[in-house]
């Protein structure tokens, strides 16, 4: 079975991107806009203390009236970061994610950030995990 080390692998893109605490949410923002991406990992000292995604945004500036330019990204982002490590197994993972609600799962290890996993990067393994079940017994049934 496919595990996070392998998801990371496989992921076209292995680029990670952080702000700090410090950084104001307009910053982390635009960086994220211009990545592309939907989450950016909040990092001190080289060690995850947050993650800050489009539904903080959302959430806690929009709805609540507050600017980007002056609010820091500590005020707002999720603190109780939920990470998994590389031999994670990806059923794990999706459980995790449904059950907590998330979109996104830093990997650390030995307090090391090595990669951000998406649940769309884990749908895609698990496809490619049945996809390969389904050629082997076919070929176990065609003898």
């Amino acid at each position: 079975m496919t595990t996070v080390k392998n998801v990371l692998h496989d992921k076209a893109n292995h680029a990670v991107f952080t702000v700090r605490p410090t950084d104001t949410v307009f910053s982390a923002i635009k960086l994220m806009a211009e990545k592309g991406i939907g989450a950016v990992v909040v990092t001190e000292n080289e060690k995850v203390v947050g993650i800050f995604s489009e539904r903080d945004y959302t959430r806690k500036i929009v709805l609540k009236e507050r600017t980007s330019r002056t609010t820091n990204v500590s005020e707002i982002m999720t603190s109780n970061v939920i990470t998994v490590d590389t031999s994670i197994r990806i059923e794990s993972c999706l459980n995790l994610m449904t059950e907590k609600h998330l979109r996104h799962l830093p990997v650390v290890e030995n307090d090391k950030l090595l990669g951000l996993i998406s649940i769309g990067d884990l749908v895609k393994a698990a496809m490619n995990d049945q996809k390969t079940l389904i050629e082997q017994l076919q070929q176990y049934i065609s003898g």
